[in-house]
């Protein structure tokens, strides 16, 4: 069964850092990049992140560059978001999910986790 989990999320201070995992199951990892992604209240949900599935390539939204970091460990079927520097403007629930590119404008499709909340706030 395919399935995304995630996990890591909390309260934290602006400038405090998290990290976020996103655990696959189902061999997903094996075969789609994988994005995160993040819904404000009252929002649209916005991609944050991806990594390719190939030769982990990261790309990054602007918003975010410099502070957080993707990556892939496949041996533990797992990507991460290490988040740095955090802002009130970071809280939001967080996604993963596959998608189809890795590139500027990705999307996601077909497989996504239930979220997770990260809140930053003094």
């Amino acid at each position: 069964q395919v399935q995304l989990v995630e996990s890591g999320g909390g309260l934290v201070q602006p400038g405090g850092s998290l990290r976020l995992s996103c655990v696959g199951s189902g061999g997903v990892l094996d075969y789609y990049p994988i994005g995160w992604f993040r819904q404000a209240p009252g929002k649209d949900r916005d991609g944050v992140s991806c990594i390719s599935g190939n030769d982990g390539s990261p790309y990054y939204v602007d918003s975010v560059k410099g502070r957080f970091t993707i990556s892939r460990d496949n041996a533990k079927n797992t990507v991460y978001l290490q988040m740095n520097d955090l802002k009130p403007e970071d809280t939001a629930v967080y996604y993963c999910a596959t998608v189809w590119k890795c590139e500027s404008g990705f999307y996601g499709m077909t497989y996504w986790g239930k979220g997770t909340l990260v809140t930053v706030s003094s």
